[in-house]
């Protein structure tokens, strides 16, 4: 459908690309993947015709179409909202109209008596125009704008806003809404998760699954990534490495690559070595010139084996803070409002020591407003805010960058608050988020709004303080800078309230989840996934508040006697079987040929990874090929098993459902 075949792009001395190839095929889900500045967004923009190739040629199909969602602020004015997202039909809306006009015109002729072939050609042309639009399902266009918009966070006091009022979160909001709508057959997705509340990215992430066309997408959130894409190309050194999966098949896979390279690498450099030495052990001997210069020819025609430098990796851990009393804050009756709106209406909560707290709700909630009352730098109308013994409070805000002192360095920014640790340490950790090199010396008053957040966060982490409130941390830091605040947070011994919506990067760090609704708090213990599961069944429930796994609920009569139950349970339990019996052996198939394709995967890596299997040069390339051949083989045998594993769950989760409701 669309494909790049040898792209080159450079920037001055730097290359961005050389000789990349991509194929992007009819519903392909493509992970684009690489540390900060390899060109992913330069990727999308040569795409889209926006950025020019210096080589290289693209072929696209003439049937198909590209929408491209950028990082980068996008406005709108003099439109609604709806009017706003319309604009994605505006081919069917000119349709309409001139469908519209037709009829008034065959009712002005009809009436003055008219006929003729005249009359037949408006006629004909309001039927090709009627098939048209209802090949667009151009009638029901705003119930479905209205479905994306909703979807997306919008809600119905919102159609008639100016769009112009909107913020810049919501403005890309928008934009996804009338990419969506357009629906091209190649969607290009740029960091789409970044204006999101957890609830919107969720509705996201269901519909790009069922989506009918072709998904390329940059993002920094793994498990947007795992529960989307099946393919992975990584950029890097201008050349892009493409692997068959999801996300995290991806970093296993590129783990093993890396081991089998480490050791094809090894026995080059011994070839090698040992050929030096051949050399120079027999230069001056003419009894072995021969040789000699066929072992120079060899160094020379050989194609060097290249390792990528590895980044550095450091166990970050925050400074010891003093330890605080068993309650670490309390509200009690807090009303918080701007001006003759309420945004918290008579909100108690106590924070323990240990509590790791997810604050949730949708845009405009007032997740922030409570950070900032967590943090007492946010007046409150009335109520009380009680900091806890010993309680040091570290505050981490969205706009945290606009405190920073422009004239000093990225290295003085955080060498002023460093409480252990300098030089190297420091710039090890500033690494991390992703200041490297001479970054370091860059002044502050020269960095970007992405980069000065990175640094805000970076020296917040520096700080020794026993309750952290971070609001939105990792929205400007790529995966490996998230990996190490996590890794930091894992290890904290205080206590934390975090805003954000990044599932992965809360899973494994939250005991307790704050929802801000309704000017009100509600907390549900355990992780986000515990509240995202519940948050979904209720979601299911619909309003009638049944249960969804059991459709004939609702049916069911109070007063049924007992023999018509067990017969409906028998009935039940045979029809699971009949459905689990040949998925459950279509499992043990699959289990079994995994086995045997694992196996042998591990013969042919310890082949590979063997210096004697380099001295026949047919048995290396025969096993070399063969690996090549079964990692794409087996991958697709782990989609099956999960595929089969996840209709037998389905089935024994509505099992589990019935049970529930009987």
């Amino acid at each position: 459908m669309l494909s790049l075949q040898n792209i080159s792009k450079q920037y001055g001395p730097k290359v961005l690309f050389e000789g990349f190839s991509l194929f992007i095929g009819e519903r392909d889900r493509i992970a684009v993947v690489g540390s900060n500045g390899t060109g992913k967004s330069t990727l999308m923009k040569i795409i889209t015709g926006e950025v020019e190739a210096d080589g290289g040629t693209i072929h696209k199909s003439s049937f198909s179409s590209v929408g491209y969602l950028p990082q980068e602020l996008i406005g709108h004015a003099g439109r609604t909202l709806l009017e706003e997202a319309l604009k994605a039909f505006e081919d069917l809306q000119q349709l309409q109209r001139r469908f519209d006009e037709i009829s008034v015109e065959i009712e002005t002729r009809a009436a003055a008596g008219e006929t003729g072939p005249e009359i037949e050609s408006i006629l004909a042309e309001m039927g090709r125009i009627q098939h048209r639009i209802e090949d667009g399902e151009g009638w029901r266009v705003e119930a479905r704008a209205k479905e994306i918009l909703f979807g997306l966070g919008f809600c119905e006091r919102d159609l008639n806003r100016p769009s112009g009022e909107f913020s810049s979160g919501w403005q890309m909001r928008i934009e996804l809404a009338r990419l969506l709508l357009r629906e091209p057959s190649v969607l290009l997705l740029d960091e789409p998760t970044n204006h999101l509340d957890i609830e919107s990215l969720e509705w996201l992430e269901a519909y790009l699954q069922s989506y009918a066309g072709a998904i390329l997408l940059v993002s920094h959130d793994r498990r947007f990534l795992d529960n989307l894409v099946r393919r992975t190309v990584e950029i890097s050194q201008g050349r892009g490495t493409e692997y068959s999966g999801t996300y995290s098949d991806y970093l296993r896979e590129k783990e093993t690559r890396r081991g089998i390279l480490e050791a094809a690498f090894e026995n080059q450099q011994k070839m090698i070595r040992e050929t030096e030495r051949f050399v120079e052990r027999f230069r001056a001997k003419s009894t072995k010139a021969r040789q000699v210069q066929s072992r120079l020819k060899r160094l020379e025609k050989i194609d060097l084996i290249e390792l990528e430098t590895d980044e550095q990796e450091i166990a970050f851990r925050f400074p010891t803070p003093p330890r605080s009393g068993r309650v670490v804050l309390q509200l009690e009756g807090v009303d918080k409002r701007y001006g003759d709106v309420p945004v918290l209406d008579g909100v108690s909560l106590t924070i323990e020591r240990g509590d790791r707290i997810a604050v949730l709700g949708v845009n405009g909630a007032g997740k922030s407003t409570l950070a900032r009352v967590l943090a007492g730098t946010e007046p409150i109308q009335d109520g009380r805010r009680t900091e806890g013994y010993q309680v040091i409070a570290s505050y981490y805000a969205q706009n945290q960058a606009d405190a920073l002192n422009p004239a000093k360095t990225v290295l003085e920014s955080v060498e002023e608050v460093a409480a252990f640790g300098t030089g190297t340490n420091l710039r090890t950790l500033l690494g991390h988020f992703l200041f490297s090199d001479d970054d370091v010396f860059k002044r502050v008053s020269v960095l970007s709004g992405g980069e000065k957040s990175r640094l805000a966060l970076a020296r917040m982490l520096l700080v020794p303080a026993n309750f952290l409130i971070l609001d939105e941390p990792t929205n400007h830091l790529d995966l490996r800078s998230k990996a190490v605040l996590k890794d930091a947070l894992r290890n904290f011994d205080g206590t934390f309230a975090i805003v954000s919506h990044d599932r992965d990067f809360l899973a494994g760090l939250i005991t307790k989840v704050l929802v801000a609704k309704d000017r009100g708090l509600t907390v549900y213990p355990g992780s986000v996934d515990d509240y995202l599961r519940i948050w979904h069944e209720k979601e299911a429930a619909g309003p009638t508040g049944k249960h969804a796994a059991d459709p004939g609920a609702g049916n069911r009569s109070g007063n049924q006697d007992e023999r018509e139950r067990k017969r409906c349970e028998a009935e039940r339990r045979q029809d699971r079987y009949r459905k689990l019996k040949p998925l459950k052996d279509e499992l043990e198939g699959l289990l079994a040929r995994i086995g045997k394709m694992e196996k042998r995967k591990e013969e042919l890596e310890s082949m590979l990874a063997d210096p004697r299997t380099y001295g026949d040069a047919n048995q290396a390339r025969s096993a070399a090929s063969e690996h090549r051949e079964i990692a794409p083989a087996l991958d697709a045998l782990y989609q099956q098993w999960s595929d089969v594993q996840e209709k037998i769950d389905t089935i024994e989760k509505d099992r589990a459902g019935g049970q529930e409701e009987g």
